[in-house]
């Protein structure tokens, strides 16, 4: 009867022990997933951040960025004469660019533009490779005079970037639907994109829509209101 009793006693203690055990590994269990829920949380956060527009107030660019920063052989409307020249490095794929085109530059073109004060400069930056054929084409466009026609018809379609719509929009602003179909096919346009991409880099830049008014950055789908005071002060100086 002693030895049975003392065999239960042992046997108690080892369930006592394996209990423990057990409960110990759900508490660290627990507290491994709640600790990597709070990573995960913070890591989220950061990958929303860098994906949120940038809306940095006006900075001056580097040293040696001025020296940089060109119209190239771009896209140009406005006045060659005109004492303000505003370089935009954009995309076709970029919510944030295509706000801009459609809610700002309007009013840059009317109050500005129009009455010869400002030269505006369109540049290829490509971050999302999707954009790389769009902004070809936009390139082909332009061979036939029709670059800004064909700009704004890819922002108000900003969802459809593929080679059949982008073909569809040469046919819709009235283009040689052969001559552009050429153009796009051969890839004309390749090299041009990215050697703006690569000078986008080059001056600073690292998202879209970047501009540099007379020299100056000025990053993000601001409001209409931050340019204006950005390019009065610009010709006043």
């Amino acid at each position: 009867m002693f030895g049975m009793g003392k065999d239960k006693s042992v046997q108690e203690g080892l369930y006592a022990v394996a209990t423990s055990i057990i409960i110990a590994a759900i508490i660290i269990s627990f507290s491994v997933v709640y600790s990597g829920n709070i990573i995960a949380g913070n890591d989220l956060n950061i990958i929303n951040t860098g994906n949120t527009q940038p809306q940095a107030q006006p900075q001056q660019p580097s040293a040696g960025d001025d020296a940089k920063i060109s119209a190239d052989d771009d896209a140009v409307k406005g006045n060659a004469n005109a004492p303000v020249t505003i370089i935009e490095f954009s995309e076709f794929q970029c919510p944030f660019c295509g706000r801009f085109a459609r809610d700002t530059l309007p009013s840059i073109i009317k109050d500005y533009v129009d009455t010869g004060k400002v030269k505006f400069v369109y540049r290829d930056f490509v971050v999302h490779s999707s954009s790389q054929k769009a902004q070809e084409a936009a390139e082909c466009a332009g061979d036939q005079n029709k670059y800004w026609e064909y700009h704004d018809i890819v922002y108000q379609n900003q969802g459809a970037l593929d080679d059949e719509s982008l073909k569809k929009y040469a046919t819709d602003i009235g283009l040689n639907i052969a001559t552009f179909n050429s153009c796009f096919d051969s890839r004309k346009h390749k090299a041009e994109v990215e050697k703006d991409t690569a000078a986008g880099r080059s001056a600073g830049v690292s998202g879209t829509p970047t501009f540099f008014i007379n020299g100056n950055k000025f990053v993000g789908a601001q409001p209409y209101s931050k340019f204006k005071t950005e390019i009065d002060a610009a010709l006043s100086g």
